[in-house]
């Protein structure tokens, strides 16, 4: 690790700790040539996730996206954020442990879908009845069946 104040290419470890729950590693170093102490942080370098939408275009995925939608669907319910968060946490988890670079919204939906079932069943209804683009009660009503037959 190049030093910040006099560019010296090597530098020692003195202390290494945890940060941000265990996501990054914060290291306190020294300089070798000026002596001089300074801090690094390291990550996990994370592949981007790709959502290929419905209309076939492409974009980042983004978890404030789907946690808006998670949060419409449980408003009014009693379902904590910290609830929705774990779970985007692990469809997170899910997607980047997956090989797969590139996702279907299709297959990312039907992830949340999966966790709303889980928290709370009028939650997944309106996750549902939106993602799923019921066109009429026939529609809704089936997908109630079938929530009921799998209970």
């Amino acid at each position: 690790m190049k030093c910040p104040y006099c560019l010296y290419p090597e530098s020692k470890v003195i202390d290494s700790r945890p940060a941000d729950d265990g996501q990054r590693i914060r290291r306190r170093r020294e300089c070798m040539s000026c002596k001089k102490r300074f801090t690094t942080y390291e990550a996990i370098e994370s592949q981007p996730v790709i959502i290929i939408k419905r209309d076939k275009s492409r974009q980042v995925f983004d978890r404030n996206k789907l946690l808006s939608g998670m949060l419409r669907a449980c408003e009014k319910r009693p379902v904590s954020l910290e609830t929705l968060e774990n779970a985007i946490d692990e469809i997170e988890s899910q997607l980047q442990n997956s090989l797969e670079r590139e996702v279907t919204s299709v297959t990312v939906g039907e992830m949340a879908l999966d966790k709303l079932r889980a928290i709370d069943e009028i939650a997944y209804v309106r996750f549902a009845s939106v993602y799923r683009d019921f066109n009429d009660i026939h529609s809704f009503l089936d997908e109630l069946n079938h929530l009921i037959s799998n209970k």
